[in-house]
């Protein structure tokens, strides 16, 4: 594809959200049904009408244009989600039009350490260009919402919301950006738009106690964790950030928690470290622990924690937090002890035996771990007063339901570059605690 043809693909990219200005004016079902209409012409009268020319070269390999369908796709999936609160779908696609669209145009120059295929120029402007519009159509939208948001959520929300995204489009994952930025920024204007100051005031005296042992703990324990070559170093730095914040929301429990979680997985790693070795199937760093594992597996967990301080749901904030730590922790035991002690070893999509190590494989002696790992870390947080008893089952079953989906995706989107292990790891453990937090309900 030209770098002219792709400049005009942005440009379409970018226009296409002044559409976001008429959220003003209409009801989520006619969003929807307009939605709609987007989709079907983008999919049967665009090409007829030279939008071909929009078309990147693996869509005509394909014969379909995915970004183009999946654009309007995602809206509708935002106006869905968001019905009622459609000032937070104009901010989503703002932050998907704008942010998006401006860092490919002003890309370029010096990589980011974690992506190569992105620059840092290209992501600040995704920041700037994103925050901007998703602040302006926030505010441009506030009244159709009743009652009508604060104006500290109107600016705060989509700011957070447009860092988030960039960080997620940043990621050196083959997952269409039409798909992972709406994702990204709803999830965090969803997390805005439940804390309250009220919360966040009740929480200020617990807040300020707790900073001293947080940062105190996790730095000491980072340093060791270095030491003994569990982590590296952008492990130790991450970790401590996660700890922290962990420690903040949840208290000392919570920490207690992310320790057992982290010690049962370095652990499993360990387990047949020379055999997996020879196979070559090992853990990256001899099992050691960096950033990217430290986030895919912590992400959810954290934002639970903020969420037990700034909402008023800490019950259900400290159930998702154990639901997500547990499935992190569970799904690397049932990985490495299959892939050490496995015999038979098959995709769940098709049930074919297939070696140990391939993407998306389970065992029957790994499955087993997992289950056993995710009891035992649920009791402990049981034990640790996060969450009742009788809750071990549903953090169990929530545990074991991430798995499959993570299996299930590993086998039909990791080959082909769509989603990486560190994505994987992600998205296992929102479902889990997604599950277990239906299931408690």
């Amino acid at each position: 594809m030209t770098a002219h043809s792709e400049r005009a693909r942005q440009w379409v990219h970018i226009g296409s959200g002044a559409f976001a200005t008429l959220l003003r004016f209409l009801t989520w079902p006619e969003a929807a049904i307009a939605a709609i209409a987007a989709l079907a012409f983008n999919a049967l009268l665009l090409p007829r009408l030279g939008g071909r020319r929009l078309y990147r070269d693996v869509d005509r390999h394909r014969g379909f244009p995915v970004g183009i369908l999946l654009y309007p796709a995602s809206v509708l999936l935002l106006i869905l989600v968001f019905r009622s609160r459609l000032d937070m779908v104009a901010a989503a696609w703002g932050i998907l039009a704008f942010g998006d669209g401006f860092a490919t145009l002003v890309g370029g120059g010096a990589p980011l350490p974690w992506n190569r295929q992105k620059s840092v120029r290209g992501t600040v402007a995704f920041v700037v260009f994103g925050a901007a519009a998703g602040i302006a159509l926030a505010w441009w939208t506030r009244s159709a919402v009743d009652p009508a948001p604060p104006m500290v959520f109107t600016i705060a929300a989509p700011l957070a919301a447009a860092v988030a995204a960039a960080f997620v489009e940043s990621l050196p994952v083959g997952l269409d950006d039409n798909i992972s930025v709406p994702c990204a920024a709803g999830a965090m204007l969803w997390l805005a738009s439940v804390m309250s100051a009220d919360a966040l005031r009740a929480s200020a005296d617990t807040i300020v106690a707790r900073l001293p042992w947080a940062v105190g703990v996790n730095v000491v324990v980072a340093a060791l964790g270095y030491r003994a070559r569990t982590v590296s170093i952008s492990g130790t730095i991450v970790g401590a950030l996660i700890g922290i914040a962990i420690w903040i929301g949840g208290g000392g429990a919570a920490w207690a928690l992310l320790f057992a979680s982290f010690f049962v997985a370095t652990a499993a790693s360990r387990v047949g470290l020379d055999q997996k070795a020879d196979l070559g199937i090992e853990e990256e760093r001899g099992g050691r622990r960096g950033a990217g594992n430290a986030i895919a597996n912590c992400a959810v967990a954290v934002g639970a924690a903020i969420a037990a301080v700034t909402t008023p749901y800490l019950g259900a904030s400290l159930f998702a937090l154990t639901a997500a730590l547990t499935a992190g922790g569970s799904d690397t035991v049932a990985s490495e002890i299959g892939k050490a002690w496995g015999r038979s070893t098959f995709l769940v999509t098709t049930l074919r035996r297939v070696p140990a190590g391939t993407p998306g494989a389970m065992s029957l002696e790994g499955t087993a771990a997992g289950i056993v790992a995710a009891a035992a870390l649920a009791a402990v947080a049981a034990m640790l007063q996060l969450v009742p008893p009788n809750a071990i089952p549903l953090i169990v079953v929530g545990a074991t339901a991430g798995a499959l989906v993570e299996s299930v995706l590993g086998a039909t989107l990791e080959g082909p570059g769509i989603l990486n292990n560190d994505m994987l790891n992600f998205i296992n453990t929102a479902v889990a605690a997604a599950v277990s937090l239906a299931l408690a309900a």
